[in-house]
């Protein structure tokens, strides 16, 4: 293996998607991961061929039943020689098969224990998949319309989220030269990334509010209908309206705090001009002057408009890592069938 991690030994036990979408970022920078599966496989083997490849690239798989003396041999064996361990189970799964640090200290002291859960270790086994995660957070209450009920987002953003922190946490301990334990939650990720939401209610009173996907501070900062198609127009700075405005045709509301205090009426204003041209009509306009703006595209369309972004792994079409690295090409090697490094069973 090449890259920034080449000679970092990463463990993974765990299922579906935030432990094994952490370890593949790590492996597409070089760390060698192996998979400790169950003898039936990561649950995500039964989702399908594709799914599993998007989340355990260039990975190596063992299987061990850790319910079992041998297992438990193994398992051991594996960790004499390994700097991390990630470890994506329930709590009680945690402490039946001694996957903390505590456990695992005798067999390798400096062993980097990286423990994520739903709830965190102290919270017991509620289920905690990531639309329940994101309903018990905030997340949903503050998505779709004002007058409408609460969503979810198309894509698992609580567990991708879970899985960098954890990547994050990871490197953390391995850098500070000392074994140790790391614990991450789904929950404790999404509360952190409502930071600014939850700063104005905790120190301010305000409690945030469904906006239609508008944002709680900017104005207008939100997804707007055009002739043909919608926009997204993002624009947070007075700098950022005077050309929008200019190009758009609309006058007044100069400053951010004017256009807070009168929402509707600057909403209003903007759906109004946005309607004399398209989406990508308008897009074109306001690239040249620097105005964040963007057609609403779907993910076809978003991977067309960046084939570099899409990647060969094992007979497999995937996205890229999101690390670009002068003089580093991730190998993007294919995803293990099951026990292809080992069967300990």
């Amino acid at each position: 293996m090449t890259g920034p991690l080449a000679g970092l030994r990463i463990l993974e036990v765990g299922h579906i998607l935030a432990g094994p979408y952490a370890t593949m970022l790590l492996a597409d920078l070089g760390a060698r991961v192996t998979k400790i599966e169950p003898p039936g496989g990561d649950l995500s083997r039964q989702v399908s061929d594709a799914y599993f490849a998007s989340l355990n690239r260039g990975k190596r798989s063992v299987r061990v039943d850790l319910a079992t003396a041998q297992g438990q041999e193994h398992l051991h064996a594996l960790v004499r020689d390994a700097d991390a361990l990630l470890v994506n189970l329930k709590p009680s799964a945690v402490h039946r098969f001694g996957l903390t640090h505590e456990a695992l200290a005798p067999w390798n002291e400096r062993l980097v224990c990286v423990i994520l859960t739903g709830w965190g270790m102290d919270a017991g086994d509620a289920p905690a998949f990531d639309y329940v995660v994101q309903a018990a957070t905030g997340i949903a209450a503050l998505t779709g319309a004002p007058d409408g009920p609460p969503l979810l987002p198309g894509y698992s953003s609580a567990d991708n989220s879970a899985g960098l922190a954890a990547a994050l946490g990871l490197l953390a301990q391995v850098h500070s030269g000392r074994g140790g334990q790391i614990e991450v939650s789904l929950r404790d990720v999404m509360l952190s990334q409502l930071n600014y939401h939850a700063a104005a209610w905790l120190n301010e009173g305000h409690a945030p509010r469904r906006l239609g996907g508008a944002h709680a501070y900017y104005v207008p900062a939100q997804l707007f209908p055009t002739a043909d198609g919608h926009l997204a127009l993002f624009i947070t700075h007075d700098g950022f309206w005077r050309s929008f405005a200019a190009e758009a045709g609309i006058e007044g509301h100069a400053t951010m705090a004017e256009r807070a205090a009168h929402r509707e009426e600057v909403v209003a204003a903007v759906t109004k001009a946005l309607a004399a041209d398209t989406a990508t009509g308008w897009e074109a306009r306001l690239r040249p002057l620097r105005v964040p703006a963007a057609a609403v595209r779907t993910l076809p369309e978003a991977l067309a408009a960046t084939p570099g972004a899409v990647v060969g792994a094992g007979g497999h079409r995937l996205v890229a890592s999101p690390f670009r690295i002068p003089g580093h090409e991730p190998p993007y090697g294919p995803p293990p069938a099951l026990g292809e490094h080992g069967d300990l069973t």
